[in-house]
């Protein structure tokens, strides 16, 4: 059964207002081999900001990981605990460690062997100042029966991120083809273990949409190979609303030459950057 608009629209802001979401992200910080040092003051390697201390300490990225150790005595938590050192166990790992200050919060994230400090800040103005999130009208046609070409064999694919070197690397079991308004298209599926996700590029990329592409998933098809694709669901992908994620962008093949007007739509307004002008 198709989501409701306006169930799909709660939905959507709830996963970007989460603690895990990203209407609170504040910093995105790669990392070099060896020790870099953290905190407010302008002579940081990675600069918090406030009410972080001038000098909270460093990171120290290793072949065992990243190690964070304190210079100051400010009450840094894991999981409620006073630390001063700590290995910063990433969150490709099965017990990946949050370190918090107050408002703000951290985590190292692993993106293909690259190491990134992720911070965010639990009372950024986005949470209670993004504007309303435009969507195109709901249009039943664009919910469309699907079917699932297997490849031989899944193929891992390359697809490229909005982080220049960085590639997403997703598993594909193969080609979901559909037609609309007579025409068939294709788009490369990725098995993200739950259902098929799907990123996706159409015209309306030219000043309606998000210019990377937007993000879309599909329940696994039956045993005929059939599922359902509602463009209805289309969403912006994180990056659309910040400058910290690490988003893939839509493949050359997944760049379709229609107007697929539904789903989300998206404004300048909607970005972070937009907020901090006034």
């Amino acid at each position: 059964m198709p989501i409701p608009a306006a169930s799909m629209r709660r939905m959507l802001l709830k996963l970007l207002r989460a603690d895990n979401g990203y209407l609170n992200l504040a910093g995105l910080f790669w990392l070099t081999d060896g020790k870099s040092t953290f905190g407010s003051a302008e002579d940081n390697d990675i600069r918090f900001p406030l009410p972080a201390p001038a000098h909270l300490g460093e990171f120290d990225l290793t072949e065992d990981g990243v190690q964070m150790t304190l210079t100051t005595d400010a009450d840094v938590t894991i999981d409620g605990e006073s630390v001063q050192s700590v290995l910063m166990l990433d969150d490709t790992t099965v017990s990946p460690v949050t370190a918090a200050l107050g408002k703000l919060a951290w985590v190292v994230v692993n993106r293909a062997g690259k190491f990134a400090v992720r911070l965010r800040d639990f009372e950024h103005r986005a949470l209670t100042e993004l504007p309303p999130i435009p969507f195109f009208d709901i249009d039943p046609e664009w919910r469309v029966e699907a079917e699932l070409r297997y490849f031989d064999e899944p193929r891992v694919m390359n697809v490229g991120t909005v982080i220049e070197g960085l590639g997403y690397n997703p598993v594909s079991p193969g080609v979901m083809v559909f037609t609309y308004a007579g025409v068939e298209y294709e788009l490369e599926a990725y098995d993200v273990t739950e259902d098929l996700f799907f990123v996706f590029g159409d015209l309306t990329n030219r000043g309606d949409t998000y210019p990377a592409g937007r993000f879309l998933h599909a329940p696994f098809p039956d045993e005929n190979g059939m599922t359902v694709l509602d463009f209805n669901q289309a969403y912006n992908p994180p990056c659309a609303f910040g400058d910290f994620a690490t988003c893939p962008v839509a493949s050359p093949k997944n760049r379709l030459p229609v107007r697929m007007e539904a789903g989300e739509k998206f404004v300048p307004e909607l970005h972070v950057s937009s907020l901090e002008k006034h």
